[in-house]
């Protein structure tokens, strides 16, 4: 059985604005829902788009030289 968080949740958990979650269900980035009135996210979609955010912010920027210092 799928887990699933309210966009508030998602937005505690993810540390993003509620409109960027909304965002990211509309773009299918992750897996939404309706449910009622209210908008529910999959938690292992969401789980799985800030693990593979992650990943992406590793390779991101320049990366200091090492340098032995004697």
């Amino acid at each position: 059985m799928e887990d699933w968080l309210t966009t508030y949740e998602a937005v505690r958990i993810s540390g993003y604005e509620l409109d960027y979650i909304r965002k990211l269900v509309r773009a299918q980035k992750i897996v939404g829902r309706k449910w009622g009135q209210s908008w529910q996210v999959s938690r292992s979609s969401l789980l799985a788009f800030l693990k593979t955010r992650e990943h992406e912010g590793q390779k991101r920027g320049r990366k200091p030289i090492p340098r032995d210092n004697k």
